[in-house]
């Protein structure tokens, strides 16, 4: 069993569906943090979510976050566990606000 380390990077999210990062099929994902970086000048808010056989499950929904601000919804004692083929998904009130930071532990 190989364990890795990735960290996946999105910037400029939109405001429909931009994925993040896709669990490879055999293997198993551990979000063990994830930032949201509001880069434009005004309070965006931000929704992240898994999808998972076509069915969206909310992380968080309409979190405001200010401008300059960062909000981390997932990080210290908070982990989410991916399965094969689980997409995890993020985006926002407004297009361009966003840059994302998704760390993860990949057990394959």
């Amino acid at each position: 069993m190989a364990n890795t380390f990735k960290s996946n990077v999105a910037a400029n999210i939109v405001t429909s569906g931009n994925t993040i990062y896709t669990c490879p099929s055999a293997t198993q994902t551990t979000l063990i943090g994830m930032t949201l970086s509001n880069k434009s000048s005004g309070t965006v808010t931000a929704n992240v979510f898994l999808t998972r056989s076509a069915v969206d499950y909310s992380i968080i929904s309409n979190a405001p976050i200010i401008s300059g601000s960062t909000l981390v919804p997932i990080g210290g004692d908070q982990k989410v566990v991916l399965q094969a083929a689980d997409v995890l998904k993020v985006t926002t009130s407004a297009n361009s606000s966003l840059d994302v930071i998704a760390s993860l532990l990949e057990i394959s």
